[in-house]
């Protein structure tokens, strides 16, 4: 991938594919996808014909990459984006663009898009609600009066944190100043330039906040949290929540999804109830827009924005990218040199923009070469475990 910034085109990287045993993308198209046929088969009571759909579709990505059905929706589409690809392994093709269109496929075998019994119902959907039903989210929603009462820095960089980790579990709403931080935590932390972001959201500022959001459930959670911080200290005069139009990835975070959450909140009561009401509020009278662009559910990186997504976004303050998908499309699924300027990648990118990412697959950039050299002695698996996450800012 060569990225062209006029007269100073960054050098190619090559696209991740998923070909060499024993690698991360290797495990995802080989292991994880087959387990998740699995699991969906289990969690789902779809009927003798969508189990039979489900099946091939397991022996499907054993062999070579098959069109769309005829009858599908939005295959012409889909067909442009596969042309490159069709009877290829899928172990030879980008790793990006194979995930991307393995849970394509899953959708058709499960008739989602069809106008059966079965039409519209999220796959998905059992393992994101199960995560609203833990003690660990129990515990994170009765931590929230802390986060809420305290001075407004110390709550919004608590909100920013859960939002940024996600479902790690042991990382929910904790209030603490950075030199209070565990040591654990700030090693965990590859790049940190939040005070950057509070830079661009300076406090009265009242600017246009947009979040492209990642998985539902817990993290979605978390990000409601750091929107009603944003809209309450004024941090944000209106914020642009993204989601995607229907399931796509595993976790990602739909409409119906959002008011999962929006009744979760309000169900634990308390200081939780009471941001479930402040949101459904700004919803109401437009301080918080929903937004569910088609592009979220392509398999197009950042660089291919659609004209009308592109000209919404650059009224932008600031934009927060959320999550590993998202962060793969933003810079491109390629193999960089993990010193490659975060900058210098994103300068596309149509405005200000600040990505939370928890490292759950190999792309990196962005890292300091003595940080880089810590991190390759002393935790080999770092790009891919989860352990660790990145604050990028580019303003």
């Amino acid at each position: 991938m060569t990225i062209d910034h006029g007269q100073h085109p960054l050098p190619a990287a090559a696209a991740i594919v998923s070909n060499v045993p024993g690698s991360f993308p290797w495990g995802v198209l080989t292991r994880r996808h087959p387990e998740l046929i699995a699991t969906v088969r289990r969690l789902v009571p779809y009927p003798p014909a969508i189990q039979e759909s489900l099946d091939q579709l397991l022996v499907t990505i054993d062999g070579t990459i098959p069109p769309l059905p005829p009858d599908a929706h939005n295959r012409a589409a889909w067909q442009e984006w596969a042309a490159p690809y069709l009877g290829r392994a899928w172990l030879d093709v980008p790793f990006l663009w194979a995930e991307s269109y393995f849970y394509r496929l899953l959708l058709e075998a499960t008739g989602y898009f069809g106008s059966g019994p079965w039409a519209g119902i999220d796959p998905f959907a059992p393992q994101k609600n199960a995560e609203l039903d833990t003690p660990d989210l129990a515990r994170d929603l009765g931590d929230l009066d802390r986060l809420v009462e305290s001075p407004d820095q110390a709550g919004l960089s608590a909100a920013l944190a859960a939002s940024l980790w996600g479902n790690r579990a042991d990382l929910g709403f904790q209030i603490s100043e950075p030199s209070a931080q565990g040591k654990d935590q700030v090693d965990d932390l590859v790049a940190d330039d939040s005070a950057e972001l509070w830079r661009l959201l300076g406090a009265g500022a009242e600017g246009q906040v947009h979040l492209v959001a990642d998985n539902a459930g817990r993290e979605l959670t978390a990000d409601l949290v750091l929107i009603d911080r944003l809209l309450a200290t004024e941090r944000a005069a209106t914020v642009t929540l993204h989601l995607k139009p229907h399931p796509y990835y595993v976790s990602d975070a739909t409409t119906t999804d959002l008011l999962q959450v929006l009744r979760r909140l309000e169900a634990a009561g308390d200081t939780a109830g009471d941001i479930a009401a402040r949101l459904t509020a700004t919803i109401s009278d437009g301080r918080l827009q929903v937004r569910a662009h088609a592009f979220w559910c392509s398999p197009l990186s950042f660089h291919e924005l659609p004209a009308d997504l592109a000209t919404e976004l650059a009224e932008a303050t600031v934009v927060i990218i959320k999550g590993d998908l998202n962060y793969r499309r933003l810079v491109g699924d390629a193999r960089w040199d993990p010193i490659t300027s975060f900058q210098d990648l994103t300068a596309y990118f149509p405005a200000p923009l600040a990505a939370l990412r928890t490292l759950k697959s190999d792309v990196a950039v962005g890292v300091d070469p003595d940080r880089l050299a810590h991190l390759e002695t002393t935790a080999p698996g770092w790009r891919t475990a989860g352990t660790h996450a990145v604050i990028h800012v580019r303003s």
